[in-house]
């Protein structure tokens, strides 16, 4: 009897012809294991496809809950953006795969997992690091690390063997989705210096065809988690799916990247995220209302620390439960309404409101019902100032700061009698 491996199988290129080269290369019965975090795919053709290609067995996983709940909202709560552009929509689904992988491979008795990243990707780290965190005891096998096949290469072995495939070698696009966004990159895409053809999008709209008349939308909190939208409750999994199609409609959230890999090399990335670029404008503008000065800074570090341990594939470790556990935290007052504007490829927030807002208009405002204390802040401004002062005092005037080259325009002409 042969030995099994539980195959993460998407129905694209290099894990449709996984299941041939598993067993050639291997003597593996291949368990096909596809899981839908909307991917909007038609999942009961990429079954069937898995099955007639050779896989002993095809499991599709509803996994679009989970993700959103688990994965999603989290890192949404901590404005988790990699290097402010990418809303690290593949990084956050691949921890929940691995973890839905290795459930499956243990209880179909499998010896193995095997996934279609290649040696070049951040995926083969975010899914081996979270194996061997959850069940180390398994094979790992990457065949498109292992076959050194060019895409031409794969596309010719996969034509070969009458396996059919999504792409062709003049539309080579590699394509990721799901519910948070997508990922486009590979063929023309793989020179910085050309602009992305229109149609390597699909999520968004061109901002040169979208409406002429802007739309607004109100997105509803409850401690730092979207829950409704114009007043509509929604659940996680529709609410997103509803701001994709709303803000895609206006061109809102293409993103044209050039990022760093954890592996060391840079690449040309493009995603679409209509849902993710609203809902975490959205997110940041109620936390500027309802945490202090002191909160906010100290949370835009904690984003990036947590933005990164996502794209380095370190979900299930104890620093990530410690950097939850504040966010968490972070978040109980974190509850209101932010309302946004999509025009022509843009989103701004132009309201928000919080029954926990910091905001004081009585302290804020100018005009008639001014509360501040103005004579107060000579006294203030003595304190604050107190070491400057000194220490010029003490120490002299920086003679590098002093000797700017500053000047007083002369006056020209003559003066007036």
């Amino acid at each position: 009897m042969s030995e099994k491996v539980a195959l993460a199988y998407s129905g694209g290129l290099d894990t449709s012809v996984a299941i041939k080269w598993l067993k050639e290369k291997y003597k593996l019965d291949v368990i096909a294991v596809t899981i839908d975090v909307g991917n909007e795919r038609d999942f009961s053709a990429v079954r069937k496809k898995a099955l007639a290609i050779g896989a002993i067995k095809a499991v599709v996983i509803d996994a679009k809950e989970a993700f959103v709940n688990h994965f999603v909202c989290p890192a949404l709560q901590a404005d988790a953006i990699y290097e402010g552009q990418y809303s690290l929509a593949t990084a956050l689904s691949r921890p929940l795969m691995a973890k839905l992988m290795v459930d499956t491979a243990i209880a179909e008795g499998a010896s193995a997992i095997a996934h279609g990243c290649t040696g070049k990707g951040n995926d083969q780290v975010r899914f081996e690091v979270t194996i061997n965190a959850l069940a180390p005891a398994l094979k790992i096998i990457a065949p498109a690390r292992q076959w050194a096949m060019t895409r031409e290469a794969t596309i010719s072995y996969a034509q070969k063997h009458d396996i059919p495939i999504p792409v062709t070698v003049s539309s080579p696009y590699s394509i990721d989705e799901n519910l948070w966004g997508k990922s486009i990159e590979c063929g023309i895409l793989e020179d910085p210096w050309v602009e992305p053809p229109e149609d390597a999008y699909t999520w968004t709209k061109s901002p040169l065809k979208a409406p002429d008349k802007p739309e607004y939308v109100a997105i509803g909190f409850e401690e730092g988690t979207p829950v409704d939208i114009d007043g509509q409750k929604l659940d996680g999994v529709s609410l997103i799916q509803r701001l994709n199609e709303l803000a895609g409609g206006h061109g809102v959230g293409r993103v044209d990247h050039v990022e760093n890999r954890l592996v060391g090399i840079k690449s040309r990335e493009i995603y679409e995220a209509p849902a993710a670029t609203v809902l975490l404008q959205a997110h940041q503008a109620l936390e500027a209302m309802t945490l202090s000065k002191d909160q906010l800074r100290f949370k835009q570090r904690v984003a990036m620390e947590y933005a990164d341990l996502i794209y380095n594939g370190l979900w299930f470790t104890r620093l990530h439960q410690d950097l939850a556990a504040y966010v968490k935290s972070s978040q109980r007052f974190v509850t209101g309404t932010v309302r946004l504007k999509l025009f022509k490829g843009h989103s701004s927030v132009v309201g928000r409101k919080s029954p926990f807002s910091l905001y004081s208009y009585g302290l804020a405002t100018y005009d008639k019902g001014d509360q501040f204390d103005q004579s107060a802040s000579p006294g203030f401004i003595h304190i604050w100032g107190l070491p400057v002062r000194n220490q010029a005092q003490v120490q002299g005037t920086d003679k590098a700061e002093s000797s700017l080259n500053i000047t007083t325009p002369k006056k020209t002409g003559k003066a007036k009698k």
